[in-house]
């Protein structure tokens, strides 16, 4: 079984004036239509929609009541073929959590995605923390997706680099803030889903590692207050799960051996880049997995984030 846990959808209102100018339009069909073509037998569907740019949060909730009904009607107008997520701003505004906490329980709805940062405000702040309370209360997976880019966008406008290279350096961030800022120290039965591979994590996790066992003796630029954490860095991402988005096999390769099979979940982004499907599929082949390790990237470890059987 393969579940792609990654793939997006504009309901009608953003269709008829999509940021997205790909071939490949963000639809309910062209996911159907993709998950067919490919073998795919469910698709985790959400919305990354480029409207978080403005910092109007009464119109965001708005928007969001909106994509939460749309997405959840699609789950269940394609029962046992799409799983939705929610959408959602951790700012700790009591209507934001409600709306989240009535698309998980009336709609059904499996989790919520959040952005790593929102207006350069990152999911670690204090105020975020009523957010992750209420997702760990209920039991479902926060998937945290990049903005459409986030620090350093004032070098990044050419070349797509911002969405190549900025926008998985939020994500890294984001989770980095996330790990040392203690958020499994308070909410240790928090499921975290972090996309693109977590932003390259695997590839730093050394060097906040030593960061954190030699302290101020690991002197370079930049604060030292203490980390809110007990253990290495390491010891917290191994309670995250990485989704397998990344167009390059070795680094997939370097997060099965850094959190394990047992923390990877199969995702392709497809749509909106549809025509990459077969190629993400393709890459955990080439991984070589035992059958065991394959069947828990592809299906099992989503399945238990989404509580299916």
């Amino acid at each position: 079984m393969i579940i792609d846990f990654h793939t997006h959808v504009y309901p009608p209102k953003q269709q008829a004036a999509p940021a997205w100018q790909g071939k490949c339009p963000m639809t309910i069909e062209n996911v159907l239509a993709a998950q067919d073509r490919h073998g795919v037998d469910a698709t985790v569907i959400s919305n990354h929609t480029p409207y978080l740019r403005h910092a109007d949060l009464d119109r965001i909730l708005v928007d969001h009541r909106e994509i939460n009904k749309f997405l959840a009607e699609q789950q269940h107008a394609h029962a046992g073929k799409i799983y939705a997520l929610a959408c959602s701003i951790p700012n700790g505004r009591d209507d934001y959590l409600k709306e989240l906490e009535r698309a998980i329980k009336v709609d059904g709805m499996k989790g919520v995605m959040i952005r790593a940062s929102h207006q350069h405000a990152y999911p670690d702040s204090d105020e975020a923390r009523p957010f992750f309370k209420l997702c760990a209360d209920l039991d479902v997976p926060v998937v945290i997706h990049p903005p459409p880019v986030g620090y350093g966008e004032e070098v990044m406008n050419d070349y797509r680099l911002a969405s190549s290279v900025g926008r998985p350096q939020d994500n890294c961030l984001a989770l980095a803030r996330l790990i040392v800022r203690g958020i499994f120290e308070q909410f240790p039965t928090l499921k975290l889903v972090v996309t693109h591979l977590g932003g390259g994590i695997c590839e730093v996790i050394g060097r906040m590692n030593y960061a954190y066992t030699l302290q101020d003796e690991a002197f370079f630029l930049g604060s030292y207050e203490p980390m809110l954490i007990k253990h290495p860095p390491l010891h917290y991402l191994k309670m995250c799960y990485l989704d397998s988005v990344c167009y390059h096999l070795p680094a997939a390769r370097c997060v099965v051996e850094t959190v394990g099979a047992d923390k990877m979940v199969f995702g392709t982004d497809a749509p909106p880049l549809t025509p990459i499907k077969g190629d993400g599929i393709q890459m955990i082949r080439d991984l070589k997995l035992t059958p065991a390790d394959e069947a828990k990237v592809f299906s099992g470890n989503a399945k238990k984030l989404l509580k299916i059987a």
